[in-house]
């Protein structure tokens, strides 16, 4: 137990991740032993392996030990004046999100102080195929690992522009990709649109996601790539935060 919990702590100050060998020479255990409790915390979804360079890395899971953070630094703290910077240049609310698994969870959010807001309970776990924060945390996935995350997704419809084939998903990802941030008309909740962008760590990574959520009139279609860069803008200003 001691020695899978050294390993979580050292991957917690290296958003990078770590190899096998890494994380042995570290820890100071024979790479044997690394690799037993390296593959307990990936069946209980603890850690991921990166494809490619097999780095090993924490998932969202540990949110339930608490907070996320960056090394020493808390994500959530790091994340709140350029989220309430945001809101208030929007005047929408403005949440933040982590993968976990094959879904989102919200783990902060900033609320608009119109008398119609839109707002969500910290915690709330959601879908990645219908909403902007699900796009961008599919499309800026490796592509193997994109590719095996949209064949185990289940894609209900929630509304009619619920977007339900995978072929539709991977080509809506292409798209976020190119252009940095991620969008839903209504697709999720009828009359809720939102645009989202990726936060990154220091390897280019995923780390985190941020979204402006309105009702539709206030954030129009027609605006979304005014407010993508307004949202990428909040994004960038927490990774040099987080970056020091």
């Amino acid at each position: 137990m001691d020695r899978g919990l050294a390993i979580l702590e050292l991957l917690d100050t290296r958003s990078e991740g770590l190899n096998l060998s890494e994380i042995s020479r570290s820890i100071g255990i024979p790479k044997n032993s690394a690799s037993r409790l390296v593959q307990t915390l990936l069946t209980r979804g603890y850690v991921e392996r990166e494809d490619g360079s097999l780095r090993i890395r924490l998932t969202g899971k540990l949110l339930r030990l608490g907070h996320p953070r960056v090394g020493g630094i808390s994500l959530v703290e790091t994340s709140l004046q350029a989220m309430r910077t945001l809101r208030d240049s929007l005047g929408e609310t403005v949440q933040l999100g982590i993968p976990i698994g094959d879904e989102g969870l919200v783990i902060e959010q900033v609320e608009s102080t119109q008398a119609v807001r839109i707002s969500v309970e910290i915690g709330l776990r959601f879908p990645l195929h219908n909403n902007a924060p699900g796009k961008v945390i599919l499309a800026f996935q490796h592509p193997k690992t994109r590719e095996r995350t949209i064949q185990r997704l289940k894609l209900p419809r929630f509304t009619d522009r619920t977007i339900t084939s995978r072929e539709a998903i991977l080509q809506e990802c292409e798209t976020v990709a190119e252009l940095g941030f991620g969008t839903d008309w209504g697709e999720a909740d009828e009359g809720i649109h939102c645009v989202a962008a990726p936060i990154f760590d220091r390897t280019h990574h995923l780390l985190a996601v941020i979204w402006a959520s309105a009702v539709a009139g206030r954030m129009p279609k027609s605006g979304f790539a005014g407010v993508g860069i307004e949202v990428m803008k909040a994004a960038r200003e927490i990774e040099r935060r987080l970056r020091g």
